[in-house]
């Protein structure tokens, strides 16, 4: 930029001769003005390039989430079921036993001892295995009379044995326990008879579907009634299954007691809880 310097105006020149001045006086202010707005800029361009123009972001708020009340716990229902399956017996398991009374005690086992020897090859005579015959009770006692004084008084000794026999052809039953009292005569003993099956596994899975089945049925039910639909399966309980129980006592003189096996019944039950929705 060229300045000029004009020379300051005398006294008596005209308006005209001062014009100039007031011009450039204008041009040095503007010309002020952009250099310092373009300072910026034109350090920019000295470094190479201009920074990129800083955007602040401010993440929108971000309203807290309402409180919730806990969920309440379902309704729920409780049944029990039974179940019960039924089957030929194929097995009779017989209490047989021996019991003789001597003087001696001595005597008294030696004469438990043959009644037991004829028992058990009469056992072995109807095709019962080994396996299939168990000792229960062996016993010693003595035998006490009361004489004319009030006393008692040993008499002599009783001598017994308990067997468990099982016959697992039901058929022959009542054969097996003629030949047991043929054999040991006076001293022999029939307690009990009980039928059963050899494998209750599988009647025992018929009883646990039949219970299933009468908990399910009862819980549907129960919820239709009550308005609802039935939910899950929250918990089941299976209770103790029944067992048959030996068969009552019979002389030791009857030779071939005509039986009646019947049916073996086993039975299950079981409590379920249901979710009602």
């Amino acid at each position: 930029m060229t300045i000029r310097h004009f020379p300051t105006a005398r006294a008596g020149m005209p308006p005209a001769d001062r014009a100039p001045r007031r011009t450039i006086t204008i041009g040095l202010v503007i010309g002020a003005l952009t250099l310092a707005g373009a300072g910026p800029a034109l350090a920019a361009n000295a470094g190479g390039s201009a920074p990129a123009p800083v955007v602040a972001a401010t993440a929108p708020a971000v309203a807290p989430a309402p409180a919730t009340a806990p969920a309440a716990a379902p309704a729920t229902l409780t049944v029990t079921g039974t179940g019960r399956a039924a089957a030929a017996p194929d097995m009779a398991i017989l209490s047989v036993g021996v019991e003789v009374t001597r003087v001696t005690a001595k005597e008294a086992m030696s004469a438990q001892r043959t009644a037991a020897e004829a028992l058990l090859g009469a056992l072995r005579k109807q095709s019962v295995a080994d396996r299939d015959i168990r000792t229960d009770n062996l016993s010693l006692s003595p035998v006490y009379t009361q004489n004319s004084k009030g006393e008692n008084k040993v008499t002599g000794y009783q001598a017994g044995q308990t067997f468990s026999v099982k016959v697992r052809d039901v058929g022959k039953a009542g054969q097996v326990i003629g030949a047991v009292t043929g054999a040991t005569g006076d001293a022999g003993r029939v307690n009990s008879i009980a039928f059963d099956v050899a494998d209750p596994s599988a009647l025992r899975a018929k009883a646990r579907e039949a219970a299933h089945r009468d908990a399910y049925e009862k819980a549907s039910q129960n919820a239709r009634l009550s308005g609802h639909r039935l939910g899950r399966l929250v918990s089941l309980t299976e209770g103790e299954s029944l067992r048959p129980s030996p068969g009552a006592g019979m002389p030791a003189d009857a030779p071939e007691v005509p039986l009646a096996p019947g049916e073996i019944e086993d039975q299950v039950t079981v409590t379920a809880v249901y979710e009602l929705v």
